[in-house]
């Protein structure tokens, strides 16, 4: 599997820095991507969080969402995608400022 970044050149909405991509490379689900990650700046503090795909819906006119992409069993998982995609976007960001500089 590797990560593709797409930079938020817009800058809207304010804080999303990029999406991102998971390329399967190896298995059944080779040659396949599941899109709906984004990389976003974190309000309080410094760093950064990433978001997971998920579906709205809604209950009694409240707003819910529904995470499309989910542990089995091992929580864990979770946080290994979401290392995957900050290294990611850390690899991305510096060779932006590599090539600026």
């Amino acid at each position: 599997m590797t990560v593709t970044i797409i930079p938020n050149d817009k800058g809207n909405p304010p804080g999303k820095l990029a999406d991102a991509e998971l390329h399967f490379t190896d298995g059944p689900l080779a040659g396949l991507k599941l899109v709906g990650f984004a990389v976003w700046e974190r309000r309080t503090g410094g760093g950064r969080n990433v978001t997971f795909p998920a579906r709205q819906y809604s209950v009694n006119g409240e707003r819910r969402s529904y995470a499309l992409l989910r542990p089995i069993s091992e929580t864990s998982l979770n946080e290994e995608v979401r290392e995957s995609v900050l290294r990611a976007y850390a690899e991305f960001e510096a060779q932006m400022v590599a090539s600026a500089g």
